[in-house]
This record gives C-alpha cells, sequence and structure tokens, in this order.
C-alpha cells in the first residue's frame, strides 16, 4: 500500500508541478479541468448512478468548466458568485452536518446532483482564477489547507482526547478530535504569520492570500486563515458523511494507494471559492 501511495503521488507531482510552474496558466487549469471532471464522474457514483450516468455527469461537469473558460469567467472579478459561495458553503455544511449520515438519504437525489456539480464548478473556477492571479496567490491557498490536515493530524495524535471528553463528530469521522482542530488552526496561524514575513523580505510580485488580507488587518488575516482551517475540515467532514450514507469507504480508486479525486480535494471544495470571496472582498 505504501508503494502504491508513493508511486501515485510522484506520478501526480510530476504532472501537476511543471503545469503549476509554466509561464503560463493554461497547462495547470487544463490539468485541473480533468480531474474535476473525474471528481464529477465520482459523483455521480456516490450518488447511486452507474458508469454511463456517471461517465454523463464527468460530461456535464466538464462541459460547464469549458464553457466558463470560453467565456472568460477566468479573467473576470466575480465578488458576487463568491459570496453567494461562501455563504452556501458555510451554511450548507452546517445543515449537512446537523443532519448527519441519516439527513443525506433524505435530500432529493435531483438536488443532490446539481449541488455536488455546481460545488465541482465552483471549486475548479476558483483553483483557476487562483491560478491566473499568481503561483504565490494560489500555493498559499493550498498550503494552508494542507498544513491545516498536518498539523491536525499531528495534534489529534499527541493530545487526542487530553482536553476534551468527546470526539469532534464519532459518527461520521470517528478519528477527529477536538485537539486536532485546535492544532490545524495553531497551524495555519503560524503558516501565514511566516509566508507574510517571507512575502515582505522577498518582495514578493504577486501576494499571497494571507499577505493580501495583512494588508488590510493582521487581525482580518488570522480570523480569516483559522475560519478557513475550519471550513476545510468541514469539507472533509462532508465527503466522509456522504461516503458513509453511500456504504463507501473511498470516492474511486482513480488513485492507487490514496482513494479517489474527492478524498484528495474535499477540504479544498469549500476552502478555494471562500478564499476567492475573502479576496475579492478586500482591496489588493
Amino acid at each position: 500500500m505504501l508503494k502504491q501511495r508513493i508511486i501515485t503521488a510522484v506520478v501526480m507531482l510530476a504532472i501537476l508541478l511543471p503545469a503549476l510552474f509554466y509561464p503560463s496558466p493554461v497547462p495547470f487549469i487544463a490539468v485541473t479541468l480533468m480531474l474535476i471532471s473525474a471528481g464529477a464522474w465520482e459523483w455521480g457514483r456516490l450518488n447511486g448512478y452507474g458508469q454511463k450516468g456517471s461517465l454523463f455527469m464527468a460530461f456535464d461537469c466538464l462541459a460547464l468548466c469549458a464553457v466558463s473558460w470560453k467565456l472568460g469567467l477566468i479573467d473576470r472579478p466575480l465578488p458576487l458568485l463568491w459570496s453567494i459561495a461562501g455563504a452556501a458553503w458555510v451554511l450548507g455544511c452546517a445543515w449537512l452536518l446537523r443532519g448527519g449520515v441519516a439527513g443525506w438519504p433524505k435530500i432529493p437525489k435531483a438536488l443532490r446532483v446539481v449541488a455536488g456539480l455546481l460545488a465541482l464548478w465552483l471549486a475548479w473556477l476558483a483553483v483557476a482564477q487562483a491560478r491566473a492571479i499568481g503561483i504565490n496567490f494560489l500555493l498559499s491557498v493550498l498550503v494552508l489547507v494542507w498544513v491545516a490536515d498536518i498539523a491536525a493530524y499531528a495534534a489529534g495524535r499527541t493530545f487526542g482526547l487530553k482536553f476534551t471528553k468527546g470526539k469532534l463528530a464519532p459518527a461520521i469521522s470517528p478519528g477527529k478530535s477536538w485537539e486536532g482542530v485546535w492544532g490545524g488552526m495553531l497551524g495555519v496561524v503560524v503558516l501565514a504569520v511566516c509566508w507574510v514575513l517571507a512575502d515582505t523580505r522577498l518582495a514578493a510580485q504577486v501576494p499571497s492570500l494571507f499577505s493580501r488580507l495583512a494588508v488590510q488587518s493582521w487581525l482580518l488575516m488570522l480570523i480569516a486563515v483559522i475560519f478557513l482551517a475550519a471550513m476545510s475540515v468541514a469539507g472533509d467532514l462532508v465527503e466522509s458523511l456522504i461516503k458513509r450514507s453511500a456504504g463507501a469507504k473511498d470516492s474511486s480508486n482513480l488513485l492507487p494507494g490514496h482513494g479517489g479525486v474527492l478524498d484528495r480535494v474535499d477540504a479544498l471544495l469549500p476552502t478555494l471559492p471562500l478564499a476567492m470571496m475573502l479576496v475579492s472582498l478586500t482591496r489588493p
């Protein structure tokens, strides 16, 4: 299993890194378009569709993203769209987590399918816009989610249930603890402060998400990164809830040793649109 994970990770990095650092954002945007379409195929399977129905869903997602690209949405400021998307993610996560695993099947399948496709489309549009802004900006958002996850895992393993009696969401993800969440939040605060200082010292031409927010207020920046870390956890929990409802361990086996695309991007699905919302509501 470890060998599989390493091989898959190396292959993915060999594809993503050259695309990410290519002078033009087009290759990276195209690669992420393929990945998000694969995520739509997985979404169809998690919602009870067969191979043909899931492939049709992948095509729908691909077409929606491609039309958005053709219309030039990647290069346009979209503050209203990101505000609506951000509010929908916050309210939607709260509603879904409150309903728990048993609440998911009660939602009409058509609504689940449409909501999933819109969430995937918004995540792709957000990552495309972030790459168009600049590599430093995009990486700051991605690394925030990764650091939140790694720090949460480390803190949970070290301090889990030592300060609290109950786990975060035992019926959805038994391995997660409140100590892990707090550790993840602390990790992103340290990351954000260090990144802003590095941007300043290196005179970064393209500011990171953290620097853009810190220009407004350091307090705003710290609150924002804690909020984004919390929403990354919510995104992870929502996907776990859906998989439990579907009786699936992973969203698919597309990435050997890692599960599926949705397993890798679940925390990014709410975080990317919310990061674009925060940027669109503040001055560059």
